[in-house]
């Protein structure tokens, strides 16, 4: 993978196995050499994972900064890493598409675009929505090397459960030019069957708890499984237990705990130097 093509395209044929490709959500350097020595195959930003680190909520980091995030993750996993650009940091098409020209600057082999507006919290409409991906497409695609597009459809996870209308918008992002379609909260066995069913193009899945095993997504011909902002927040719960037990109780329990991640920190960042 010496090239942004041929990562690109190792990238997208990840997703045509006959097991799910397995993706790792990480929230920053650290975190996405620890999943790649742990074994996952590529590795994603988490655009709430990240804001996290930064003491903010999700929506609340900027273009640049959500770059450069994407460019170190890029440079420290050692895998493909796709990016989380929200919306495009953009409403209108050409927005879009410069966002997309420059994560392709970055050494990143996939970014995500999905159609829900943050600033006036609501789902683009169907036109609009489709022109942003065709413009977020065509600047993946042009030219040399590109990236692999993931196009979302948000609707089920801002509880709008139109599986018809996520389907037709899945359905036309597709025709529009994206590499693999997503919709995320979409997590019931039949509605998952039924993307796979109407759509020609990875599927990916966000990890719930409704959500089918990864072998029950097998069978039903899912192209990729992702995390979200799960695992950062798994962290942050696991930082926040073991401050309470030496604020609350006064114990040391917590120190076996972080022997172990001790352990595993050794093994993944022995070769970053």
């Amino acid at each position: 993978m010496s090239t942004l093509t041929s990562q690109a395209a190792a990238f997208l044929e990840l997703h045509r196995q006959e097991r799910p490709l397995l993706m790792a959500n990480a929230w920053d350097e650290g975190s996405a050499r620890l999943f790649a020595s742990l074994g996952f195959e590529a590795v994603a930003t988490t655009s709430s994972g990240h804001a996290a680190t930064l003491g903010r909520l999700d929506y609340d980091v900027g273009r640049d900064q959500a770059l450069a995030h994407g460019a170190a993750l890029a440079r420290a996993a050692g895998v493909p890493v796709s990016a989380d650009l929200e919306n495009g940091f953009a409403d209108d098409p050409e927005g879009v598409a410069e966002t997309v020209r420059l994560a392709r600057r970055t050494g990143l082999a996939g970014c995500s675009v999905e159609d829900w507006c943050p600033s006036e919290r609501r789902i683009y409409d169907i036109g609009q929505a489709v022109e942003r991906v065709a413009a977020a497409a065509a600047a993946a695609h042009d030219g040399d090397g590109g990236l692999v597009l993931t196009a979302r459809a948000e609707n089920h996870l801002r509880g709008v459960s139109d599986l018809e209308d996520t389907i037709e918008r899945l359905r036309r992002y597709e025709q529009a030019g994206a590499d693999v379609l997503y919709a995320p909260a979409v997590d019931s066995a039949e509605e998952i069957a039924a993307l796979v069913k109407e759509l020609g193009r990875p599927i990916n899945v966000l990890a719930r708890p409704a959500v089918p095993t990864v072998q029950e997504l097998a069978e039903l011909g899912v192209g990729r499984v992702s995390v979200g902002g799960s695992f950062a927040f798994v962290a942050l719960a696991g930082a926040a237990e073991a401050a309470r037990e030496l604020l609350e109780r006064g114990t040391y329990e917590f120190t076996a705990r972080a022997a172990e991640g001790a352990r595993l920190a050794r093994e993944a960042f022995a070769t970053s130097s």
